[in-house]
């Protein structure tokens, strides 16, 4: 997904020609961007609404993010000077599977966390920001930032419209989307917000093993119930979470799997590169916590602490492996970490087997 210099890059920074939308998305489609759109850049009032509502109600669990700061992340007039326009991004991340290499059990990982796919976007925005500067205007790019909600550019500008799943589904490759933002006081023309196109399906909603989809008509998500948040939590994972949780040990594509706007992206994007569905598990329970934390960078995980990157490798252990994966999980029952200790003893009790029950035993767990 990294942006390597080309011809018809260079030649976007230097175009002679007029700053308006039209120009934009052109420079966007050379650059490889998906869809871009624009907006007036004024207060998002719905969103901050509907975030203070909801985290009210404590369907944020205690995620923070753009949530805790709705004074700047729902205020795009105050990100620039005299901003005017709030030009919307979407990059695609999906790529074919490939299997990782070595011996299993393997854990998936969610689709988006397999490239850096923000970083790829950033580097995009840049260049879009840079031709601006260069015409004089001020420019800002917010990409994965706790200063902008990204979700409601999209949605105002016509980037793509908000699922039921609470994802950006885009016309043209679904919702296997990043999201990015430049906020500008160059004078754009605004471009046409989508119409809703879920309708009556509830695919993503039935197809959820932990019911976190929980507003049919218009989508949101119960943070407290999805995997994805827990995968990124600081906290012991519940029984019922667990058993939900497949062979998942970072994110979860479960609603973006079902949804049939997400359909097709395989033929469209064919000819990418294959990425790694997952990671050996073995990598994240007996590697050591530098070259864990080295490889896995790009992952959100609390104080930097790989203890839950194997918290989650546990728990996809007893979900998918085989009796005689109990040795991975075993030498946790040790741990001086109660919380390893725990989720150790939750996979070998569904690993079964002789090696799971000597070493249950020997524990007294």
């Amino acid at each position: 997904m990294a942006l390597a210099p080309s011809v018809s890059i260079l030649s976007v920074v230097t175009a002679d020609a007029p700053i308006d939308t039209r120009t934009l998305r052109e420079w966007a489609i050379e650059l490889g961007i998906d869809e871009l759109g624009v907006c007036l850049a004024e207060p998002y009032t719905r969103a901050e609404a509907s975030i203070a509502d909801r985290r009210a109600r404590g369907k944020f669990a205690d995620l923070r993010f753009t949530m805790t700061r709705t004074d700047a992340s729902c205020h795009p007039e105050q990100l620039v000077e005299d901003a005017h326009s709030v030009v919307s991004a979407a990059l695609c991340y999906w790529r074919p599977d490939a299997t990782p290499q070595g011996d299993g059990p393997y854990g998936r990982i969610g689709r988006y966390t397999r490239d850096d796919a923000y970083v790829a976007l950033t580097e995009r925005l840049e260049v879009l920001a840079r031709r601006l500067r260069d015409a004089g205007h001020e420019a800002r790019v917010l990409v994965d930032s706790n200063d902008h909600v990204d979700r409601e550019a999209a949605i105002r500008s016509g980037v793509g419209f908000s699922g039921k799943h609470t994802n950006v589904i885009t016309r043209k490759v679904g919702s296997w989307v990043v999201l990015g933002t430049l906020v500008t006081d160059a004078v754009l023309e605004a471009t046409e917000p989508l119409r809703p196109g879920c309708g009556t399906c509830t695919l993503c909603i039935d197809a959820c093993p932990t019911d976190a989809l929980i507003d049919v008509a218009g989508g949101e998500l119960d943070a407290t119930r999805c995997i994805t948040y827990w995968t990124q939590s600081r906290h012991s994972i519940p029984a019922d979470i667990r058993e939900s949780m497949e062979d998942f040990t970072y994110g979860c594509d479960i609603c973006q799997d079902a949804c049939p706007w997400n359909r097709g992206v395989e033929s469209r994007r064919a000819g990418d590169e294959p990425a790694p569905f997952g990671i050996r598990l073995v990598d994240w329970l007996a590697g050591s916590d530098e070259a864990i934390d080295e490889a896995w960078q790009r992952l959100f995980v609390p104080r930097r602490q790989v203890r839950y990157l194997r918290r989650n490798a546990l728990v996809a252990l007893g979900n998918s492996g085989r009796e005689q994966d109990a040795a991975l999980a075993a030498p946790y029952l040790d741990s001086d970490d109660a919380l390893l200790r725990e989720h150790a003893a939750w996979a070998l009790r569904k690993l079964g087997g002789p090696l799971a029950a000597a070493a249950l035993r020997h524990a007294g767990a």
